[in-house]
């Protein structure tokens, strides 16, 4: 898959999402220098210490908006419980609204 250099400079970007906003999981490999890697960033993620390790691993999302189906830290209900309680707004379609809440780094 990749090596835990990989996963930690993903974690190092996560780190800087501000509460109240979210990330692609493209958008991280993008700023990494590993445009084609948006998948191990998912890896990383799922792989991550959570919130209570310093990674809010909950700001990333998919390009469209949509939360991971296999949410590792209670499932996507729980992806998005966490989100609300930061003030991120969803769109009608259960989708973040990225218009809105896309992190700008």
């Amino acid at each position: 898959m990749t090596d835990g250099n990989f996963f930690q400079r993903a974690y190092d970007i996560v780190r800087q999402v501000p509460e109240g906003r979210v990330a692609t999981y493209g958008q991280v490999a993008r700023m990494m220098g590993e445009p084609r890697k948006a998948r191990y960033v998912g890896f990383a993620m799922h792989s991550s210490p959570g919130v209570k390790g310093g990674v809010p691993c909950h700001r990333i999302v998919f390009a469209d908006g949509g939360l991971a189906p296999g949410f590792a830290f209670g499932g996507p209900d729980e992806q998005r419980r966490m989100l609300q309680a930061e003030g991120v707004g969803f769109l009608p379609n259960g989708k973040v609204d990225l218009r809105r809440y896309a992190w700008e780094a």
